[in-house]
């Protein structure tokens, strides 16, 4: 291969690998290559770039800003060349070795993960799949090449962005079995008086919709407090008389640690469920079964699989 800008596709692919691994030695692995062999091509990536790219961090390497920068670009032109040496159409699947980092709130992960890696394992064993929680700040993920696809409410506004809605969908109430609110009429002066609340919200945020619903009808509920993410509220919810909340496709979490659902007597904004992916990926294959799957998992529920 011509090497007019001192980096070739050989190159790219494993600048790519690299920065996904973050590890010569798990690079190499994938690459069928011996140690010494990654350690080279890291130096030759290195001299091309101008840049370490990786950099020790204590036991770990970890991707310098240059490396960060270019990670989304990398990773789309190594796209674009599989897919033109193996057009959409014809691809195996069960041939594809990929890695695909899929964003969303751990309720999503704890529902549907175990239903996606066994239609991996059947449909494409050579395709890894990562879970990330979400972050308690907002970053450009998809088109930096950190997530391959957010999955949950998808609130991003970026142009560049692809957004697909699934369903809508509401919130329910949720607590421990035997809580008080389960017996009578539940009111919405019951349900902001009676009990303590817990939210959850990945910026520790201690407001939300329920308290709008509530200040409309002249109500105000107490909140002791946050948690990050939903599975860890619902171990809250099972030790205390807290209150808290979940989608209804996360229902089948609380059901599973005995918690009882129920409808929140407030009139709460829809939520709009779906996934995002940067245009990048509209071509690859891979990454539309990706797609297809997530969207069939969800459609069907969290008691698929």
């Amino acid at each position: 291969m011509t090497q007019s800008t001192g980096l070739d596709l050989n190159l790219l692919v494993a600048l790519d690998v690299l920065l996904e691994e973050q590890s010569v030695q798990g690079a190499a692995h994938r690459l069928h290559l011996s140690e010494p062999a990654m350690s080279r091509t890291l130096g030759r990536i290195r001299k091309a770039l101008g840049d370490p790219v990786l950099v020790r961090a204590g036991r770990r390497m970890v991707p310098t800003p240059h490396a960060l920068a270019v990670r989304a670009e990398v990773s789309a032109v190594v796209e674009r060349a599989r897919a033109l040496f193996a057009p959409g159409r014809d691809t195996d699947l069960r041939t594809v070795t990929r890695t695909f980092t899929v964003l969303g709130h751990d309720a999503m992960a704890a529902s549907h993960a175990a239903a996606l890696f066994a239609r991996a394992a059947r449909e494409a064993p050579g395709i890894r799949l990562r879970f990330l929680s979400e972050s308690h700040v907002d970053a450009p993920f998809l088109r930096q090449g950190t997530a391959d696809l957010e999955v949950g409410v998808i609130d991003t506004t970026a142009p560049e962005v692809h957004l697909e809605t699934v369903y809508e969908d509401r919130m329910l109430g949720v607590v421990r079995a035997g809580h008080p609110l389960l017996t009578g009429e539940l009111t919405a002066e019951r349900f902001a008086r009676e009990a303590g609340h817990l939210i959850v919200s990945r910026r520790g945020r201690l407001r939300g919709p329920v308290d709008d619903a509530l200040a409309g009808l002249g109500l105000e509920r107490r909140v002791v407090g946050s948690v990050g993410t939903y599975p860890a509220s619902l171990f809250v919810l099972r030790e205390t008389d807290l209150v808290g909340l979940i989608s209804r496709w996360g229902r089948s979490l609380a059901e599973t640690l005995g918690l009882v659902t129920f409808e929140v007597p407030l009139r709460l904004p829809v939520v709009r469920v779906g996934f995002a992916w940067h245009p990048r990926h509209d071509a690859d294959p891979a990454h539309a079964w990706l797609r297809g799957c997530v969207r069939e998992l969800m459609l069907q529920g969290p008691a698929c699989g």
